[in-house]
């Protein structure tokens, strides 16, 4: 059976020779693949394995990045938000040193631009809090409820309800804060802090809610009131900042280009949501770097992996190889021969593990991962494995190369022995 297998080959190898057309070439490689069942599917098996991990690492990494970004955006930052031009190389002393006064002009403008769903103002300003019994530090908000509603998705009314346009006399207290001064909904609260002009002003509230956030930080030191109420203690018409909601966080940046000259030609400038975010960059950078560590580890796993079934096919195979050159296949043709059968075997199994990590990706996300709350934060959510189309591409391309990479040293060794030597292993 060896002889004949052989002589088959030989044959195959004289029509090569002959001719070395490259469909020949592939023909003879992908008969090739399989020859040794057992040990092709323990290979493909292995690089099915590696890329299957990467596409559900970089999956679950994604999910969370979105989610946070989403939680950062839709809780507190927007896409997009709009100040006066020199807030954000001012100092915090003087929350009144950059209002924006001319708000009617800035919104239109702002509502005329692309993928811009709605403009927000907002009033924020330093103040001290008090509930008859305590007295704390916070960071007082004055918003326009409904629209806030719409854009704080992501806050979360842990008892009582929202603030409504209607509220007249109402505050909505963050988790953390309510928790210090031990408040709940229905209990009264002054508002004392420092107008625009710089007299004392204060406010007898009434508390209608009590918020969580994505940022356990804002939630300990922020109440939120209505613009009104917020402009009455302020003494003033102006905003500290508009934010500006998209209609898909793709379009920041179109945004951002768009309004920017626009804007600073009326002396206010846009920063965006990735620029007040310092903390979901950091979140990111560190799960990059995480991710590009777990990418090297598996293909060097992958390439030892595969290594011993390449090498170990390559040595049984040297008898064939030297009835090759000895039939007139050049040296280069066959280490050509070899990288194409294992270029075959990696894309084989990197699909397979792409088709197969898709599949898992898409069960666990059907159900969801519990997961625990992240740093700074005070609640947990549900975690899922997106199939990102880029990553699927990058695991595949990661596959190929670590077969490739684990063939090349066959490639290089076997097409370099005498041809007398190679032939003595057919016997």
């Amino acid at each position: 059976m060896r002889c004949a297998g052989i002589g088959e080959l030989s044959q195959s190898m004289l029509r090569l020779s002959a001719s070395m057309h490259w469909t020949a070439v592939v023909t003879l490689a992908l008969r090739n693949l399989f020859r040794q069942k057992l040990r092709a599917a323990l290979t493909l098996a292995a690089i099915a394995t590696g890329v299957a991990a990467l596409i559900l690492a970089a999956g679950f990494v994604e999910d969370t990045l979105i989610q946070l970004r989403e939680s950062v955006i839709r809780s507190q930052l927007g896409h997009l938000q709009v100040y006066r031009a020199g807030f954000s190389v001012s100092s915090a002393g003087n929350p009144y040193e950059f209002m924006i006064d001319d708000v009617g002009a800035a919104i239109r403008l702002i509502r005329s631009a692309p993928h811009v769903d709605a403009a927000l103002k907002r009033l924020s300003f330093p103040g001290l809090i008090s509930n008859g019994r305590a007295d704390r530090g916070a960071f007082i908000e004055g918003v326009e409820p409904s629209a806030e509603e719409e854009l704080g998705t992501a806050i979360t009314i842990i008892a009582g309800r929202p603030l409504k346009d209607a509220d007249l006399d109402g505050v909505l207290v963050g988790e953390g804060l309510a928790n210090a001064l031990k408040v709940v909904p229905g209990d009264a609260l002054t508002i004392l802090a420092s107008a625009r002009q710089g007299a004392l002003n204060s406010a007898e509230l009434r508390i209608v809610g009590v918020f969580r956030s994505y940022s356990r930080e804002f939630d300990a030191a922020t109440v939120r009131v209505p613009l009104g109420v917020a402009q009455e203690i302020a003494a003033t018409d102006a905003v500290s900042a508009i934010v500006v909601s998209l209609d898909d966080t793709a379009n920041t940046a179109l945004a951002h280009h768009w309004l920017q000259p626009r804007l600073g030609a009326i002396r206010l400038e846009v920063r965006t949501w990735q620029e007040l975010a310092e903390f979901y960059q950091a979140t990111e950078a560190l799960y990059e770097r995480q991710f590009a560590v777990l990418r090297f580890i598996i293909l060097v796993l992958v390439v030892f992996g595969v290594a011993s079934s390449v090498n170990m096919s390559a040595f049984e195979r040297t008898g064939e190889f030297g009835t090759m050159m000895a039939v007139g296949a050049t040296r280069r043709a066959v280490a050509g021969l070899l990288l194409l059968e294992n270029m075959f075997l990696g894309m084989i199994g990197s699909a397979a593990g792409a088709v197969g990590g898709s599949a898992v990706a898409m069960a666990v996300s059907a159900v969801g991962i519990p997961m625990p709350p992240p740093p700074n934060a005070s609640v947990g959510y549900t975690a899922y494995i997106r199939i990102v189309p880029a990553e699927l591409a990058v695991s595949f391309a990661i596959g190929v190369c670590a077969v490739m990479l684990a063939a090349i040293l066959p490639a290089i060794r076997v097409p370099r022995l005498p041809i007398v030597d190679a032939l003595r292993r057919n016997i």
